[in-house]
């Protein structure tokens, strides 16, 4: 398992984690609530009056404020819990994997086969008016084809069965994924002494973790950390820097805050 599945699997097993403490509290405040209410005797009401009334109301509330903050509980172990579905079942490749190039190179071909062999299905159709007889495809998926076009729309029907919208979409997302090979190529292409120093830090491009990060030699002020979000960035405990993604938006970003610009030493004069 790479560095990268390591971490997505630590961080579901992090939500699992907290998903069971939230639903442990949520337990153990319900049943503290309903022992509460058990010990007061069945119909009983507020003595108005009595000088047992705001102790009565304090202990009453008490018991509601746990039903409460258990029903609060519950709410976070089903939020963590859907988290971790979310994480499991997420088959989206991530720009921050080791293997994304691949990973999406490997997409990439499969999406431009596809579109090579819709184009040679509407070629076939367009010449024999029948999928009977395409080459690698079975006589019953040809038949099912041909009874499917009987019913098809005119344009269909004349152009072939691979419609222009799945052509269209298909071409689409090849685009995408070409621009996403693109941009990531170049960004293991940024040298890993790229970055700068500026007065109180430094700028440095982690091309191995995907970020553009800003190191501080000591806590910055305010108005520094509000202009840092405003380009983009947060920070990240784990790395004691200010980061966000490595690319072209997160290079320009960093270039833009006025606070962490390139010290360029002054040349002395003789």
């Amino acid at each position: 398992m790479s560095s990268y599945e390591e971490k997505k699997q630590a961080r579901i097993d992090r939500y699992k984690a907290q998903a069971a403490k939230a639903s442990s509290r949520s337990n153990a405040l319900a049943n503290e609530s309903i022992d509460m209410i058990s010990a007061i005797p069945a119909g009983q009401p507020i003595l108005v009056g009595h000088h047992s009334e705001t102790r009565d109301r304090n202990y009453r509330q008490r018991a509601d404020n746990k039903m409460r903050r258990s029903f609060d509980e519950a709410g976070k172990a089903e939020y963590y819990t859907n988290k971790a579905e979310a994480a499991e079942t997420n088959t989206a490749i991530s720009s921050d994997d080791p293997e994304a190039i691949t990973k999406l190179e490997a997409q990439l071909s499969a999406l431009e086969a596809d579109q090579v062999h819709m184009k040679k299905v509407n070629v076939y159709w367009r010449k024999h008016g029948t999928m009977i007889g395409f080459p690698d495809m079975s006589e019953g998926e040809a038949a099912l084809i041909d009874e499917q076009m009987k019913t098809a729309y005119p344009w269909v029907q004349k152009n072939g069965p691979s419609e222009d919208w799945k052509m269209k979409n298909n071409n689409a997302n090849i685009r995408r994924i070409r621009k996403r090979i693109d941009a990531l190529k170049k960004v293991k292409a940024i040298p890993a002494n790229t970055g700068w120093e500026f007065d109180g830090g430094r700028v440095e491009m982690n091309v191995e973790a995907n970020r553009v990060q800003v190191f501080f030699d000591s806590k910055p002020d305010e108005e520094i950390r509000k202009e840092l979000k405003r380009w983009g960035f947060k920070w990240a405990p784990s790395m004691r820097a200010w980061q966000r993604h490595l690319n072209s938006n997160g290079v320009y970003a960093a270039r833009q805050v006025k606070s962490i610009q390139r010290v360029i030493p002054q040349e002395v004069k003789t």
